[in-house]
């Protein structure tokens, strides 16, 4: 059987501060090629150049990954503050309307950190650009050197930081066997108010919401805070998520194929 195709979404970036481009990272794609099973393709956060239909009858599937860039507040009624920039509000224009897209045909949907969040306000939700400024929560950004350059070493910037109190038999407690697990954390940015389809599964220990699915979604609609992609390979926690992912593809994929 030929692997299934997933779309990764791309984020605007500039190389040398005058070449416009659209990245993916690498980690991602190692995931989905390493444990998911799966192919991953590179599609353009660009409205003017992706259309969301042919898209999905090209793929089997759609990663949204995380990105330094957050989600314009436009889109869940909040005024913009420079403080928070960057925003790259082309990739919100085909992420939004893909997100329902996926769940309205039954195509598996996956969320990281900044996809998980688009999931959220696909759906009618909202988010706050600084979850630390909040009270009683703790700094889930990246760590820092005391000079505020960020961490050289991947290994201290991706480690589990805090744990997530998952629903009693929901969806994520089944998949990992456990009601607590421990996650990494680098946002600033999450979800405020749940949208009016987004079923939260997993909260940190400070109340940020950390899991959610799309309620009455067909196929795998999943989203996590956490960058689950980092370690797949080694993690067993984020393993489960992308082989769930790489199962609901295989499916989909040979339903497509067998009504083709």
């Amino acid at each position: 059987m030929k692997r299934p195709v997933v779309g990764v979404i791309g984020n605007a970036h500039v190389v040398e501060n005058r070449f416009k481009v659209q990245m993916a990272g690498e980690r991602n794609l190692h995931a989905l090629s390493d444990v998911a099973g799966a192919l991953p393709l590179i599609f353009a956060g660009m409205p003017d150049v992706t259309d969301i239909d042919a898209l999905l009858g090209a793929v089997d599937g759609i990663l949204l990954t995380g990105a330094r860039a957050n989600v314009h507040p436009s889109h869940f009624g909040t005024e913009p503050d420079s403080r928070h920039e960057p925003y790259d509000n082309e990739r919100d224009s085909v992420s939004l309307p893909l997100i329902r897209a996926c769940v309205e045909r039954g195509i598996p949907l996956f969320g990281i950190c900044r996809g998980f969040q688009e999931m959220n306000v696909a759906y009618g939700g909202s988010l706050h650009p600084e979850i630390r400024d909040l009270p009683g929560r703790m700094n889930h950004r990246m760590p820092r050197l005391e000079n505020g350059e960020v961490h050289p070493d991947p290994a201290v910037v991706f480690a589990d930081r805090h744990e997530v109190r998952l629903v009693p038999g929901g969806h994520f407690a089944r998949l990992f066997g456990r009601d607590v697990v421990r996650v990494n954390s680098l946002h600033g940015q999450g979800i405020l108010v749940p949208g009016t389809r987004i079923v939260v599964e997993g909260v940190a220990e400070d109340g940020t919401i950390e899991a959610i699915r799309i309620a009455d979604a067909p196929a795998f609609a999943l989203g996590v805070q956490w960058h689950a992609e980092f370690d797949p390979q080694t993690n067993p926690l984020n393993r489960a998520l992308f082989q769930a992912f790489g199962a609901a593809l295989r499916s989909d994929h040979a339903r497509i194929a067998k009504s083709a």
